[in-house]
């Protein structure tokens, strides 16, 4: 079973947001999933989309794989550094802000006819 993969670090979306995203294309076939990225209403949804097609080229391209019979196996997220924020509150206080970033991992597959 041959495998090809790409991974996007540094997405400015929290984890949780993007496994949404990630979790709806597990399994598909590349094709399909890239339409189905494409028409989806997510903001985060054309970055996953890039990074499917980097995978489906790298495929092409490095291990000379067929497109027409590639699946997505895998696409894992993880989480990636975090900006530090402060809010000012009442009384001289503040709040902190975390701001999250994520990273995603996409692994094809060529499945045997």
């Amino acid at each position: 079973m041959k495998t090809a993969q790409s991974i996007l670090k540094m997405m400015r979306v929290s984890p949780r947001k993007l496994n949404l995203v990630a979790q709806s294309i597990r399994g598909m076939k590349a094709d399909k999933a890239l339409r189905y990225l494409a028409y989806s209403p997510k903001r985060i949804a054309k970055d996953v989309r890039k990074a499917v097609l980097s995978a489906v080229a790298n495929a092409e391209n490095n291990n000379g794989m067929d497109i027409d019979r590639l699946y997505i196996h895998e696409a894992h997220v993880g989480k990636n550094m975090t900006l530090n924020r402060f809010h000012p509150r009442g009384r001289g206080r503040s709040a902190p802000i975390k701001k999250l970033f994520s990273q995603l991992s996409v692994i094809v597959v060529e499945k045997e006819v």
